[in-house]
């Protein structure tokens, strides 16, 4: 039996009930797995992982990456939600961690078997396998930092384009920033404009599948910095699903 999970976040911003999502079994079971850590499960509500990962298609018998997964969030709920026939590649670019992961990412492995870590540089990424979805978090806009080479944004759309199997799926979600081709937000405000993001991931050949709402806020008005106070945890995010065609 499938549950229909209707959020209260769609009633408050006036949102139709249509964009709520089903969400399957499996990712009700990771959703409710134990081994959670309880600062995970108490973010839920605000995040919506379930619908968002019903929206993707993430299956039991997936390979998918966790692509600049931070302190795990949503490595943990994958690995549950694609299975003991699944594989889930939790990524932490180098240049986040000086090098070494911290004691609690390093724990998902021994928790969750089909879990394979790695903490390699922007320019070697890579995983050893074809893909069938990539979810990354709140990191596109980290790519657009000055520190960075003014290239790493193609390299990277690049890099996950190949990494997936024809017909796999990119979710992106990020803080919304307002219009800005020149990518100023990105260094400042550590958000992205959500136009500028799109058309960079589609220039890489993905092929833009829509977009879903649950993280929408119109009261944000985009000219805080994302961990101001004023506005931290209720950011004006989008959530955008690309695949990349079946066929080159």
């Amino acid at each position: 039996m499938k549950l229909v999970i209707l959020p209260a976040a769609l009633l408050a911003l006036g949102m139709p009930l249509a964009f709520a999502q089903t969400v399957p079994p499996a990712i009700q079971t990771a959703l409710a797995d134990s081994a959670r850590p309880a600062t995970d499960t108490e973010r839920d509500v605000a995040r919506h992982p379930g619908e968002i990962l019903a929206f993707a298609g993430i299956k039991p018998g997936q390979k998918v990456a966790d692509f600049v997964m931070g302190g795990g969030y949503w490595t943990r709920i994958l690995a549950r939600a694609v299975g003991d026939h699944g594989h889930v590649y939790g990524y932490q670019p180098a240049e986040f961690t000086k090098g070494k992961l911290d004691d609690a990412v390093l724990a998902i492995p021994g928790t969750y078997k089909d879990v394979t870590l790695s903490n390699t540089p922007f320019a070697d990424l890579a995983f050893p396998e074809p893909l069938d979805a990539i979810v990354t978090v709140q990191n596109w806009h980290d790519l657009h930092l000055k520190r960075f080479p003014a290239d790493l944004s193609a390299t990277v759309a690049a890099r996950l384009y190949a990494a997936l199997k024809p017909g796999g799926v990119l979710l992106v979600i990020d803080h919304a920033a307002n219009a800005d081709p020149a990518m100023a937000a990105p260094d400042t405000l550590h958000r992205i404009d959500p136009a500028a993001a799109r058309a960079e991931i589609e220039k890489a050949g993905f092929k833009f599948e829509g977009s879903l709402p649950l993280l929408a806020n119109p009261a944000d008005p985009h000219t805080a910095k994302v961990f101001d106070p004023s506005i931290r945890g209720k950011t004006d995010q989008f959530v955008f699903k690309f695949r990349k065609p079946r066929q080159d």
